[in-house]
């Protein structure tokens, strides 16, 4: 099965297509399926694909060690290919990059000696490697960011149908019954596999839930065994405990991040670094409180209230050990453990469709906006509710202190505007910049 990811697949069609194209750096964490894409995107638009992974064939290493001049390079890289790399013919792929410092190194003088070479690189762990700094080629290369597969993704491969009427929607108004309801419960599934493409495929070319749990399970444990591979020793236990938490973190009402929760007697500056390698490895997302709504967001992070969610609902609910049985529990699926499942689902789609990342507010114990997002130097404020009930006064509390041009809540509502509150059903989020257009 074949899963449609139209939106990054035109992004890398245009980077081949720039008369000022760089090497490509594709950042994403494990197993969202960055080596596929770019084989695919290989296959599909040049005459070969000449992939060399790193952590696979450390030999490799030899060749960016010894020299730094690109011809050779690509003579060596042909003999181990097996025929030539043609320029503009050829895609080379460099997969696990961050496993050879000097081949992230020499991008630097492909780019200025060799730029009819087009390369594309891809690595699980490459924000932790530019995190370090070592001799990474600034402005050299050209970054695109892969996600998990979105709702919208999902729809389009599992029923195209729907996914083109969500697409054909051009104002605002309530959808019919008859769309409204099959969506909520393809919304289901996308939560029980979340966006990572083998459990994606396990649960619908498979129809396997116990497949789906198994593939989760195994893209957890492969995380962990990171860690213990790549992080600095003295950071692997924080790691360990930090990464445990988050389901307990997430399951209260002030879903606030509390080092107590993580180890008694667990100090800030003790788990900085531990958190930083999570983030910097794409398996996090910190989201910080901000002190007022101001442009840019960034210049009023709190530092030290922040609340912390994994990369994709579907790792999620799996980490938290919630039994996809819940699927046939009404909405029990979107309101479990306090709705962190629907907050989480709701914030990675916003880091996906919005340039930025999201922050929170809160005033005092009176009120909290689940999430802030920039658009169009505009801030908007964003209430997630996990059901039907949208009973809430933070948005109103906002609203009077702030008066927002225009207020967004996710529920399980229909689509609609009333007194300045956009409701859109949380299966649209990724439509959430079309539909303010309409506003």
């Amino acid at each position: 099965m074949e899963i449609k990811r139209a939106n990054i697949q035109r992004q890398l069609s245009a980077w081949k297509q720039a008369p000022d194209r760089k090497p490509l750096i594709l950042q994403g964490a494990r197993q969202v399926g960055k080596t596929w894409l770019l084989k695919h995107f290989g296959a599909s638009e040049f005459d070969n694909v000449a992939y060399f992974n790193f952590e696979e064939q450390p030999d490799l290493k030899q060749f960016f060690e010894n020299t730094k001049d690109v011809k050779r390079i690509l003579q060596n890289l042909s003999l181990v290919h097996g025929q030539a790399i043609k320029p503009e013919k050829t895609l080379i792929i460099f997969d696990e990059i961050q496993e050879c410092n000097e081949a992230l190194n020499t991008l630097k003088y492909f780019c200025e000696n060799a730029p009819e070479y087009p390369i594309a690189c891809a690595g699980s762990l490459l924000g932790v490697a530019m995190s370090r700094g070592n001799s990474f080629p600034v402005g050299k290369v050209d970054f695109l960011q892969l996600n998990s597969i979105c709702f919208s993704e999902f729809l389009s491969t599992v029923d195209p149908k729907l996914f083109s009427f969500l697409e054909s929607i051009n104002q605002i108004e309530p959808l019919p019954d008859i769309f409204f309801h099959p969506l909520v419960d393809k919304l289901k599934m996308f939560f029980i596999c979340g966006g990572m493409p083998e459990a994606v495929v396990a649960l619908l070319e498979k129809e396997d839930v116990e497949k789906t749990q198994r593939v989760l399970q195994n893209i957890i444990n492969a995380y962990a065994l990171d860690f213990s591979k790549h992080a600095a020793n003295r950071d692997i236990p924080r790691i360990n405990h930090l990464w445990s938490s988050i389901p307990s973190q997430l399951a209260r009402d002030n879903k606030k991040f509390l080092y107590q929760s993580v180890k008694s007697g667990a100090r800030a500056r003790e788990y900085e670094d531990a958190l930083l390698w999570l983030s910097h490895a794409g398996l996090v997302h910190r989201i910080f409180r901000i002190s007022k709504p101001g442009l840019p967001l960034s210049a009023y992070d709190d530092l030290s209230a922040f609340k912390l969610y994994l990369i994709d609902v579907g790792l999620l609910r799996r980490h938290s050990l919630l039994d996809p049985i819940a699927i046939k529990e009404g909405n029990r699926l979107f309101t479990e453990f306090k709705g962190a499942l629907t907050e989480n689902y709701v914030l990675q789609h916003l880091i996906a469709n919005f340039e930025g990342i999201p922050r929170y507010w809160t005033s005092g114990n009176q009120a909290e906006v689940d999430f802030l997002i920039q658009a169009k130097n505009e801030i908007i404020p964003i209430e997630v509710k996990s059901d039907e009930n949208i009973r809430s006064k933070s948005l109103a509390i906002y609203h009077n202190q702030y008066h927002p041009s225009v207020r967004i809540r996710y529920s399980l509502r229909n689509l609609k505007k009333d007194d300045g509150v956009l409701n859109i059903p949380l299966f649209m989020v990724d439509h959430t910049e079309k539909l303010l257009g309409y506003v």
